[in-house]
């Protein structure tokens, strides 16, 4: 299972926020670049990059982080926020990041993402996230009446690398992993699924394995971590080794 330590952008800082509220922000480094490099030597393999504030604007807003952090580190990256065409797509891409993340348009927009895959395979990622049980848009900030699965089940056959699925109820606020609704879409759809929301701890990592192998199907890619990681809560290397 891989993990992907997060670094959410908002006014070039790195925050984390309760529910998806940009009113609950909470400052953890002024320095996304040296916090980038920290998890990058800390051991992790992946990076996940949000632009908080693009995922509002509708188009990149914190292109200079972004930039930076990728001039630090080595790690692939997973980008989301803001990214609604081809254009800017590929401009990322162009920049060093190795998968981009397509949510709101994922949902306006469906046929983009397919071209999207089909041009650049391996490296669309689509983000779906719930807030009690149907899909969010627009950072968050409008629900759809489309499922989780629904959604998902408009990829199966795209060639999108992977799907990020977010419990909004449950992000900040460490209250543990929605394990079973993960593990269900992960074997509702063939494509990898990555849990995001809620990790507060090494259980986490360890329920989300047992969920996916109850599943007996698609197994769950990996876990995002956020708030229980900067706040000390998730070590490390004990949750690295929980994932291995």
């Amino acid at each position: 299972m891989n993990l992907y330590p997060a670094i959410d952008l908002k006014n070039g800082e790195c925050v984390r926020l309760e529910q998806g509220d940009m009113a609950r922000a909470t400052v953890f480094n002024s320095d996304p670049a040296a916090q980038a490099l920290a998890w990058q030597q800390a051991g992790f393999r992946w990076l996940h990059l949000v632009d908080l504030d693009g995922a509002f604007a509708g188009k990149p807003m914190n292109a200079a982080a972004v930039r930076a952090i990728r001039a630090a580190i080595s790690l692939p990256i997973q980008l989301g926020g803001g990214i609604r065409d081809e254009a800017t797509i590929e401009a990322w891409l162009e920049a060093g990041i190795t998968r981009v993340i397509l949510g709101t348009i994922a949902v306006r927009d469906p046929d983009l993402v397919r071209r999207a895959a089909k041009r650049w395979p391996g490296r669309v990622v689509v983000g779906i996230d719930a807030k009690g049980g149907k899909v969010a848009v627009e950072g968050w900030a409008e629900a759809s009446e489309l499922t989780a699965v629904d959604l998902a089940n408009r990829f199966v056959d795209a060639g999108v690398a992977a799907i990020v699925y977010t419990d909004i109820d449950r992000d900040g606020l460490l209250k543990g992993v929605n394990a079973p609704a993960t593990a269900a879409l992960a074997k509702a759809v063939p494509i990898p699924v990555i849990a995001s929301g809620g990790v507060a701890g090494v259980e986490d990592i360890a329920a989300l394995r047992a969920a996916s192998e109850a599943i007996g199907g698609a197994p769950i890619d990996g876990a995002i971590l956020g708030r229980a990681l900067y706040a000390g809560r998730i070590d490390p290397a004990a949750a690295l080794k929980a994932a291995a």
